[in-house]
């Protein structure tokens, strides 16, 4: 069992992303879709680059600058000049690459800190019978579980309860510090799909019903494949889907959120500083397989 450990493919997460982001508003104002990839002929090279639309082409804009950083953690760290660096440049249309060409990463890696959000969704609750709760419960995963959208996910032997879980991620742009719910969004850069995926087992029985070993094996973080920018974007109303195999599991709406997203910012701010970079799960709809009759995992 130790040579053949069982891997879950993720083959329907870039479908996933699609259906979330297909009603971030349309307007006049730009988003961008930053992603992190490295070229198939340089796998030892990471580049930092805009997306032109879902599916397309790239533009390179580490390459175009050299005083960009080709990681996201590194990009937002050095403030709002390198987001305006990146829109001349993307408007300039220079050094654009082919999606064929390119390996997509997580559009984020070694962040500060992932942190989750549980029962953070109404049918989630009701699929559970329990009512919803009175203050966010936070938990965490280690950021070192991250991997991108194409990437396996691999099942240790040590647990054979695995489940899915697709989320809103946001992603921080600025340091927030006790900030107040109308200033958080001042603090956020963007938002991007991500699978919570969870050993059941070991989250609910086993290591004392602490969450953080059922959470936090390897790989049990796919991200991605980019981060949209929140320029007009109402996080509130955003369609999430998850398929297993090809099934929909999962069929959900941000709008179930039982603690919007200004709120668990401001919450969890008071509580830890967060940094540029720092990733915040959301949440998940209905439709986990722990809570299916009869179970799937």
């Amino acid at each position: 069992m130790n040579a053949l450990k069982k891997v879950l493919r993720q083959q329907n997460f870039q479908s996933i992303y699609q259906e979330t982001v297909r009603n971030f508003s349309a307007s006049s104002a730009r988003k961008m879709r930053l992603v992190q990839y490295k070229l198939k002929n340089q796998q030892g090279v990471q580049h930092l680059g805009a997306q032109l639309s879902i599916g397309g082409d790239i533009v390179d804009i580490s390459a175009v600058d050299s005083s960009i950083p080709n990681t996201m953690v590194k990009f937002l760290r050095e403030g709002p000049g390198m987001y305006d660096k990146a829109k001349r440049i993307v408007a300039a249309g220079k050094s654009i690459t082919h999606l064929a060409d390119v390996d997509l990463l997580s559009p984020i890696t070694k962040p500060d800190k992932v942190v989750c959000v549980g029962l953070n969704y109404s049918g989630h609750c009701e699929e559970q019978k329990i009512s919803p709760p009175s203050e966010p419960m936070f938990f965490s995963k280690f950021s070192s579980v991250i991997i991108g959208p194409n990437d396996n996910v691999v099942i240790p032997p040590i647990t054979n309860s695995v489940d899915w879980e697709v989320e809103l991620a946001v992603i921080i742009g600025k340091q927030a510090k006790c900030i107040r719910k109308d200033q958080v969004q001042d603090h956020i850069f963007g938002y991007t799909v991500a699978q919570d995926i969870s050993a059941r087992d070991w989250q609910k029985s086993r290591n004392n019903g602490q969450f953080l070993l059922g959470k936090s094996m390897d790989t049990f973080c796919p991200l991605g494949p980019a981060i949209v920018t929140k320029n007009k974007v109402n996080p509130s109303d955003l369609a999430i889907k998850s398929w297993v195999n090809g099934v929909l599991k999962q069929d959900g709406n941000t709008s179930e959120l039982v603690f919007k997203i200004e709120f668990l910012v401001s919450y969890l701010s008071q509580i830890v500083t967060l940094y540029p970079g720092d990733v915040l799960l959301t949440g998940t709809p209905a439709g986990v397989g722990v809570h299916r009759n009869p179970q799937n995992s």
